[in-house]
């Protein structure tokens, strides 16, 4: 008989099940006591009983864990310090969607050679996010694979869908079973509609194929999730963080009968992808919470040790240390001060939208 499947499969190599992968990398209590405040705080802030701003903060991607957890041991000092008025969540992405080709990410390609050992990657992204947990950071990250939150969800606290994925079935059905609030970013567009529905979509009960701690393939049930929120990143050639903009997006959500929670993201179609600019959209992002907005409850910066970005080279000991080999990141000292600006400025805002 003639062959008619797998004609375009070149090897099918097993993988270590989540269950083993979770028993290599065990939770700590320090690193669950971090996960759940980070969540618990989260939610308090999207059901409006906590008047915090989260910032979801950190590198383009990771790509050296120990830059990596430089960086994060830098943000914990600098979160104690600011947490009356701002919850720091460390921005841990591991997976990279591409327009066309270029470094998957961490997970997929850990040794950066093309080598896809991807076993090797989530062992070691898992190591990563227990550490960072443990520093006492909660960790956010975007879901792109639909396998790989059995792998590492247990060591999330805030989860996005990105811009090219919101539209997704996939992706809508997995962040209804997320343990996590989703943030759900408009399209490249920079159309709200997707994202919108998808909050919607992710909140209802779905069945799909996923597999289990086992590895088995199998029916997911979930219950829905109701955390699911909006994130303004442009798109369009046009940024969408300004006042009218932010109105648009109230009335949508208002007119799909779903909270008013937005997310403004700093960097992509909103700074053009200059990272210098990401400072100016996080001031004006704090003038209008000064003005008395009451819809914006988080943002998102790409930020690293080092400013800019570099190209993979073929010889690795050639990287720069603390510099991103993704999208181009503010630098730690821009970063401090963003944050440390925009502290000093919510503090009596953030006051009066608790009396509200």
């Amino acid at each position: 008989m003639q062959q008619t499947e797998n004609l375009n499969i070149e090897a099918f190599d097993p993988m270590p099940t989540p269950e083993e992968i979770h028993a290599r990398v065990p939770m700590s209590e320090a690193a669950a006591r971090t996960v759940l405040a980070g969540r618990r705080a989260l939610e308090a802030i999207l059901d409006g009983r906590d008047p915090r701003l989260f910032v979801v903060v950190g590198p383009c991607s990771i790509h050296d864990p120990v830059a990596g957890l430089d960086y994060a041991r830098r943000l914990k000092i600098l979160a104690d310090e600011v947490s009356d008025t701002m919850l720091l969540v460390m921005r841990v992405y591991f997976e990279k969607p591409r327009t066309a080709t270029g470094w998957k990410g961490y997970i997929n390609d850990p040794r950066m050679d093309d080598s896809f050992h991807i076993e090797e990657g989530v062992q070691k992204a898992r190591e990563f996010l227990l550490a960072v947990n443990e520093v006492g950071l909660p960790t956010g990250t975007e879901a792109l694979d639909p396998i790989s939150p059995q792998y590492l969800g247990d060591l999330i606290a805030w989860t996005a869908i990105g811009a090219r994925t919101s539209e997704s079935q996939t992706h809508r059905e997995m962040s209804s079973g997320l343990s996590t609030p989703v943030g759900f970013k408009n399209g490249t567009d920079g159309s709200l509609d997707a994202a919108v529905n998808a909050i919607i979509s992710a909140s209802k009960p779905h069945s799909f194929l996923g597999i289990n701690a086992q590895g088995r393939s199998s029916v997911t049930r979930t219950r829905g999730n109701r955390y699911g929120h909006l994130v303004l990143r442009g798109g369009g050639d046009r940024p969408n963080y300004d006042t009218v903009s932010v109105a648009l997006a109230e009335a949508a959500l208002t007119k799909a009968k779903l909270a008013k929670n937005i997310v403004v993201d700093c960097s992509h179609a909103n700074s053009y992808k200059k990272p210098d600019l990401q400072p100016l959209v996080m001031q004006d992002v704090v003038n209008q919470l000064r003005l008395g907005n009451q819809s914006i409850v988080g943002v998102m910066i790409e930020s690293f040790i080092e400013a800019g970005n570099q190209s993979i080279p073929a010889d690795l000991t050639t990287l720069k240390y603390g510099c991103s080999v993704t999208d181009a990141c503010v630098d730690w000292n821009t970063t401090d001060t963003m944050i440390r600006n925009a502290h000093a400025a919510l503090r009596d805002p953030l006051a009066a939208r608790k009396a509200v």
